[in-house]
């Protein structure tokens, strides 16, 4: 199944901005949620690991544990969420600290298979404490994930990656990425939503800071909101009101796991109070 080309993506995305309609993308982890996502006009599709457990009822950070190889279960997704929707973009999540990976082969495959670019997930820009710099010190480190957009950037793949911080969009802007998705952490809501997260004016402040960062290496660069207390669609509506060079909103639990958990409830329920 042939890719979207980035050229054609990065237009569609350059013309929304100056007419002033946001860019929304969404995490899919089933073929059902993908279509719904296109059914519904989304502009961009993200699979990674993470997708699978959270519509297993798991919760997101199980993609950041060794409960499966990231990157084959990405693959893996590609058969199952390509063909329903081969009119929108659909980027692949890369593990980029993955040492078992030659990963200008496997980008290469990224690209056979059908997907327009890729976002570093899982990434171990969720990880912090002691924890975050051993990983750090012993060769799995943050800059390995640059490395690999810049690699994808290369070989013409379009590149949303996650960034937690200035330094983090600065040097991901100086790789090359087309759009920056700050992440707030990990989304709140829901029965298996964070309930630890900054909050919402935080997530403002923060944004503005990354998206300064980032302009002021190359100003053309694109940037969206996700995760922490960024959950529906008024918190989205709260950050583009107050974050001026903020594009658009990527959802993944926001866009699949909440609105299911929503429905299947209350369909439910209404069955449950039929009478004979």
């Amino acid at each position: 199944m042939p890719s979207i080309p980035r050229a054609e993506i990065l237009a569609k995305f350059r013309t929304m901005i100056a007419d002033k309609h946001p860019i929304i993308g969404g995490g899919a982890g089933t073929g059902l949620s993908a279509k719904c996502e296109a059914a519904g006009g989304i502009d961009l599709i993200v699979i990674y690991n993470s997708g699978r457990y959270r519509m297993a009822g798991r919760g997101s950070l199980a993609g950041v544990l060794a409960y499966g190889n990231a990157n084959q279960i990405v693959m893996d997704m590609a058969r199952e969420v390509l063909p329903v929707v081969p009119h929108t973009p659909v980027l692949a999540g890369v593990c980029g600290t993955d040492p078992f990976v030659d990963f200008d082969v496997f980008l290469d495959d990224v690209k056979r298979v059908g997907f327009s670019g890729i976002q570093n997930f899982p990434t171990v820009g969720l990880i912090d404490g002691n924890f975050r710099r051993n990983l750090e010190e012993t060769g799995m480190s943050y800059a390995l994930e640059v490395d690999v957009v810049a690699r994808a950037r290369k070989k013409d793949l379009l590149t949303t990656p996650y960034v937690f911080d200035a330094e983090q969009a600065r040097d991901m802007t100086k790789a090359g990425a087309d759009v920056l998705v700050a992440h707030m952490g990990l989304t709140s809501g829901g029965a298996i939503g964070a309930g630890t997260t900054m909050t919402l004016e935080d997530s403002i402040t923060l944004i503005n800071e990354i998206s300064e960062a980032a302009r002021s290496i190359r100003p053309d660069v694109m940037l969206l909101c996700h995760g922490g207390p960024i959950a529906m669609p008024d918190d989205a509506q709260k950050v583009l009101d107050n974050c001026p060079d903020c594009h658009g909103f990527y959802g993944a639990s926001s866009m699949e796991r909440l609105p299911v958990e929503v429905a299947l409830t209350e369909q439910t329920r209404r069955f449950k109070a039929m009478k004979r």
